[in-house]
């Protein structure tokens, strides 16, 4: 795994803060907190997206994000445990998998892009 894929997962790391942030976030603080995750996650996210094919990145982005919003959903914010909910998050993840294994990590690949 190459920088430019960390990247990916550092960004959609902050994703889940922000998504969590917009819908949590109570005061000034929490809200300045919401919009640097923002911005920490889509610099990561373009930055990746120069080096590397942005369908892909974008595609592993919005899927780590989602499956991490749905987890911390139910870790931290009490929304109830379900079987399904979590077998289509690893249907989901391993869709995500499998676009990065098939994904050339060629640095002139996202250039054209």
């Amino acid at each position: 795994m190459n920088l430019d894929w960390i990247k990916v997962f550092f960004a959609a790391f902050f994703e889940v803060f922000w998504v969590v942030g917009l819908k949590h976030a109570d005061n000034v603080w929490e809200w300045a907190g919401t919009v640097v995750s923002i911005i920490i996650s889509f610099y990561a996210l373009i930055a990746a997206g120069n080096k590397l094919p942005v369908g892909t990145v974008y595609a592993v982005f919005v899927g780590l994000g989602t499956a991490g919003t749905i987890i911390s959903d139910i870790f931290f914010f009490g929304e109830p445990f379900d079987l399904v909910k979590i077998l289509l998050i690893l249907v989901l993840l391993a869709g995500v998998v499998g676009l990065k294994l098939v994904t050339k990590d060629s640095a002139e690949e996202g250039a054209d892009s």
